[in-house]
């Protein structure tokens, strides 16, 4: 059995109607907001990768290679909000603040954007 380590707040009995408690359930819903942003990113790379393919006379191979890219800022995603969701217990728990590392959302906005250029492009040429 692993000994929990104390901490300056119980971020496991909060208080009803605390400040805590409220922080909390804050952070678990911008956790669900970036599995729903994952997910999206998943269901849009099967679509373009898979059934987009199927229905256009085009070449098949740059809807496959933009369905893999939306299928890595899928996961991308959902393993940013993990990270993410980690640090914020452990700062709640050190009674600190953790902002957004901003590598995270340079990345994961640099990708999007660049995957969405690639999508316009391919919507004016085939």
């Amino acid at each position: 059995m692993v000994a929990r380590r104390e901490s300056p707040i119980d971020i496991e009995r909060p208080e009803p109607g605390s400040a805590l408690r409220r922080t909390l359930l804050a952070g678990e819903r911008t956790y669900l907001a970036w599995w729903r942003s994952g997910l999206a990113a998943l269901a849009l790379a099967i679509a373009v990768g898979e059934l987009v393919p199927q229905v256009t006379d085009g070449p098949e191979w740059p809807f496959v290679v933009l369905g893999v890219g939306f299928g890595a800022l899928g996961v991308g995603a959902l393993l940013a909000g993990e990270y993410r969701r980690r640090e914020v217990l452990a700062a709640i728990e050190n009674g600190r603040y953790a902002p957004l590392d901003g590598r995270w959302a340079v990345v994961l906005s640099g990708f999007a954007v660049l995957l969405g250029v690639a999508a316009i492009a391919l919507i004016i040429v085939v």
